[in-house]
């Protein structure tokens, strides 16, 4: 099993690779849809800014592979927001391939924006991605925009609103969160996402 890291030009690329190193993932760099074609598994990841990274996307010609994509994908922070249809960072159409519109955060009363640090996530839905992950486990965010919940969402959090933490439609998933800085919750559901199988998959 083969795990591509899709290269969004914004990506921290090297906290995804050292979090599959530790899991025994075997993992490339693909900067084009080509240098992925041997991979079962892809991983968007961002870190970042949606404008910049489309403007990449489209540049390598990711946007039109991965609108065709049957393989499963997750999306990493920026990476999940851009699997959405626009976001307001920039005012940016998107991927497109989960329904949703991203939104600001709120500044919270007092508080601090972006989000930042260890917030709990709440179950939704059953996903094959949340195996083992118990209700109100932790997990490690930094972003100022969200996505609002909806029929795709997983599990939620809150930052002065509720948003969505993990989505899924098929075989799309996507974290706010960063897993690859999430401890055992984050090696987890990496785990999950590798050990996918098709069953699960048509299950949700």
């Amino acid at each position: 099993m083969t795990i591509a890291i899709i290269d969004t030009g914004c990506s921290n690329l090297f906290s995804v690779q050292a979090a599959l190193d530790r899991i025994g993932a075997a993992h490339l760099t693909a900067r084009t849809p080509g240098e992925a074609s041997n991979a079962e598994r892809l991983i968007l990841p961002g870190v970042g800014a949606a404008g910049p990274a489309m403007t990449w996307l489209r540049g390598s010609r990711w946007v039109e592979a991965l609108t065709h994509e049957t393989r499963p994908l997750l999306g990493i922070c920026l990476g999940m927001q851009l699997l959405h249809e626009r976001s307001d960072e920039g005012g940016v159409d998107t991927l497109g391939l989960i329904p949703g519109r991203v939104r600001r955060l709120p500044r919270p009363d007092g508080g601090v924006w972006p989000n930042m640090g260890w917030c709990r996530i709440s179950t939704r839905r059953s996903s094959p991605l949340m195996t083992g992950i118990g209700e109100g486990a932790y997990a490690y965010f930094v972003h100022g925009f969200a996505a609002q919940a909806g029929e795709d969402t997983i599990a939620v959090s809150e930052a002065g609103i509720e948003f969505s933490a993990i989505v899924q439609k098929g075989s799309i998933f996507g974290c706010q969160f960063h897993p690859e800085r999430s401890a055992e919750t984050g090696s987890r559901i990496l785990r999950n996402f590798i050990e996918l199988s098709d069953a699960s998959l048509s299950s949700n």
